[in-house]
């Protein structure tokens, strides 16, 4: 049962035409729906004053905690279209529990399941006309947390913003275009008894300069290593990492400082469904390189909820590059990814029970 209830302002919609102009190609993270949800934590009132309002520009006061400590996390999940103006969420209290559990590593107030589910619907309905009805789009959701106290003490906020915003997405490709990944001798994602395991900002804004030293080589993403050898490979960029070694499907095990990607976990999932067998063991650079020269290992992909799966074509080190398998999509990661998309499009049964309907608001 919600304890919140969202009071409802309607926003002027965009014009139909100009708004399914939009929907044919919108690209991913630029292009914003017409609602958004907010609602407030006070240590005084706890959660309060929910609404569903039309998109605006918040008004923030320069001392507000956020900008100065860090407070911050946020979650990304995906809507689906469905006939006779039905729309499917992929796996929201998975993303609801990850949420409560970056809000208490960063000593933020856990909104409960049953609100985030509310949230995350609440948008959903009000802009139904946003999710795009073609194989390949979706709609995806934003729900984030900040510090919202006015105060310069160093010390966990008594006041906290939650909000929802919606963005229409660009497909995800049957065929998508390999990668190539940076291995950092340098920096590192996240070390133990850190944040990695959660989604705060700041285990992105820390991973930016190494993303600059990964495109000025020529390569899309960073191959994060382990922070005590910096031997051991564990994400690439913010997604979770797999390799093909036979009918073998390994992935690095959550050692305390990778993402528990919900992606990664379907996956996992399917993988099985697929006849193939999967290993969470960590995967050493040398090893991966030598089982690509050597044949062993065919195929690495990564894998999170805005692009699904992304294979690997290359890997680059300071001294040396190997390419994996002959540097394409390989038929493994082509068949986990129609997996995943069959089951979140409604082509395939949902077996593990990750779809959750929504039904438009009739006015």
């Amino acid at each position: 049962m919600t304890t919140l209830e969202f009071a409802r302002e309607r926003a002027e919609p965009m014009p139909a035409e100009q708004r399914e102009e939009l929907l044919r190609m919108p690209g991913f993270g630029s292009l914003y729906s017409d609602h958004m949800v907010t609602a407030r934590w006070t240590a005084e009132r706890g959660w309060h004053d929910a609404r569903t309002q039309p998109l605006a520009e918040f008004s923030l006061h320069p001392a507000t905690m956020a900008f100065h400590y860090g407070q911050t996390i946020f979650e990304g999940l995906k809507a689906f279209w469905r006939p006779a103006g039905q729309h499917v969420l992929f796996r929201p209290r998975d993303h609801a529990a990850r949420f409560a559990r970056s809000a208490r590593r960063m000593a933020m107030p856990e909104l409960p399941e049953a609100d985030f589910l509310a949230a995350v619907e609440a948008v959903l309905r009000v802009d139904a006309a946003w999710v795009p009805p073609a194989r390949g789009h979706s709609f995806y959701l934003r729900p984030f947390m900040i510090a919202a106290e006015t105060h310069l003490s160093n010390r966990p906020a008594e006041e906290y913003l939650f909000a929802v915003i919606g963005s229409p997405a660009r497909p995800a490709a049957a065929e998508p275009a390999p990668i190539r990944l940076w291995a950092s001798p340098e920096y590192v994602r996240a070390a133990d008894g850190g944040t990695g395991t959660i989604k705060c900002g700041g285990n992105y804004g820390g991973s930016y300069v190494a993303q600059r030293e990964a495109a000025e080589r020529g390569c899309h993403q960073v191959a994060w290593l382990d922070p005590r050898e910096r031997r051991y490979v564990e994400e690439a960029g913010g997604s979770n990492l797999f390799f093909v070694e036979g009918d073998r499907l390994v992935t690095p095990p959550l050692s305390g400082t990778l993402l528990a990607g919900v992606t990664r976990d379907s996956i996992l999932r399917l993988a099985g469904r697929l006849g193939l067998t999967v290993a969470e063991e960590p995967v050493a650079l040398e090893d991966w390189e030598r089982g690509c020269r050597e044949g062993r290992i065919t195929e690495t992909f990564a894998c999170g909820t805005a692009r699904a799966l992304a294979p690997v074509g290359h890997a680059v080190t300071p001294d040396r590059e190997w390419a994996i398998g002959d540097g394409t999509t390989g038929p493994v990661t082509r068949r986990l990814l129609t997996a995943l998309l069959d089951v979140q499009y409604g082509d395939a049964p949902d077996e593990f029970g990750w779809l959750h309907a929504v039904t438009p608001r009739r006015e």
